[in-house]
């Protein structure tokens, strides 16, 4: 057999083995600007894999993409082994049986609840009606199937659309930010509702969101995009605490910088030398730590324990301001050296006035080295 057709025959025949979901080298341009870059993912069954970027970065146009409902300028899609799109193939979306969901829930105005349900549903189908019951009871909307859309809460048109979505019994469910309509009060409980009703029915989802605590409460795994590329991924404990940048780390919360320069694997703060191995003497570096991971060492001066040494040196600062949050405080310090200003987060209510003078520490074990350039 030829090596080509051998090789197609490979990536297209199903097998038990095969991802749900699997893109490979998807790109896709618009007016000369490339706005999917040789995007690649896979996503078993039952796994929920998040694709996390800020706006405009291709999170959206990769869900087209697999949807069927964009076509790329190069890659492929397979869905449970077989080719969908790709090498000339393009499968329409409605017979790929994916689900979608979107930020705007889609619903038919015109239509009851149960006809929103059963729209995509054969006519002809035999038990269309039970089926339809047996969707809304999943979703406790028991008795509302002669409602309208315009009757119902924020949180009870996003039931009707997840419902609507498991109707045809998807392989695979893609989300484009479809909790972010709901408020705050709601939005924990029906993301947690659909999960689980998702992977019961062992569902890949591959969800898109900008919010990093959406992407961290759902996903299996995440894959971070910025400008078109998958610069990272993982499952959200390693790639919050490993991140590949400033920026996947900024992404994530607030950070606190020391910048420095790298001796003999050293670099020199004021909170003491950091091992920074791997970079030539001379390099640039910036030390980055999330404000829950600075320490204010009320023991300073003797009155206690003497610091660990993972907590390095202690630094000396002084309060500029103090605001309550509700789960923690959120403390802003000048510290002595070169004027910086830098913010511990603390548990509970810690609102030290303004001027305080308190001494600071900084978990080594929790700080992230990041490189500038080459070294000077």
């Amino acid at each position: 057999m030829d090596a080509a057709i051998a090789t197609q025959t490979a990536l297209t025949a199903p097998g038990p083995a095969a991802p749900r979901l699997e893109a490979a080298g998807l790109v896709r341009r618009f007016d000369g600007r490339t706005v999917v870059d040789d995007v690649a993912l896979s996503v078993p069954a039952g796994q929920v894999t998040c694709l996390l970027g800020p706006s405009g970065c291709g999170k959206s146009t990769t869900l087209r993409i697999i949807a069927g409902v964009e076509r790329q300028d190069a890659g492929r899609v397979f869905i449970d082994g077989a080719l969908v799109c790709g090498d000339g193939l393009h499968v329409p979306p409605e017979r790929r049986s994916v689900g979608l969901m979107f930020q705007d829930f889609a619903l038919f105005p015109h239509l009851s609840v149960a006809g929103n349900i059963a729209f995509g549903l054969p006519h002809a189908m035999e038990g269309r009606a039970a089926r339809v019951d047996a969707l809304l009871e999943r979703v406790s909307l028991t008795g509302f199937g002669a409602k309208f859309p315009h009757e119902l809460s924020g949180g009870e048109q996003q039931r009707v659309a997840l419902a609507r979505a498991l109707a045809s019994r998807p392989r695979i469910m893609l989300m484009d930010e479809p909790f972010s309509g709901l408020d705050e009060r709601l939005r924990d409980g029906i993301r947690d509702e659909t999960l689980a009703l998702l992977k019961e029915a062992g569902t890949a989802v591959l969800l898109v969101t900008h919010e990093p605590h959406e992407a961290m409460r759902m996903a299996d795994e995440i894959l971070l995009m910025r400008a078109g590329r998958i610069v990272q991924r993982g499952a959200p404990y390693n790639i919050y605490n490993a991140p590949v940048d400033r920026a996947a780390a900024a992404f994530f919360s607030d950070l606190n910088i020391l910048d420095g320069v790298v001796q003999g694997a050293l670099t020199g703060t004021p909170f003491g030398e950091f091992l920074t191995p791997g970079f030539a003497d001379g390099t640039p570096v910036e030390i980055a730590i999330r404000p829950q991971h600075l320490k204010i060492d009320f023991d300073r001066g003797g009155r206690g324990p003497n610091p660990t040494p993972e907590d390095g040196t202690p630094a000396r600062g002084t309060v500029e301001r103090a605001r309550f949050l509700g789960r923690d405080s959120l403390v802003e310090f000048r510290m002595d050296f070169g004027d910086a200003i830098l913010r511990a987060s603390v548990p509970g209510v810690f609102l030290p006035k303004p001027g305080t003078v308190l001494w600071l520490m900084i978990r080594r074990d929790r700080c992230h080295v990041f490189g500038l350039g080459r070294a000077v």
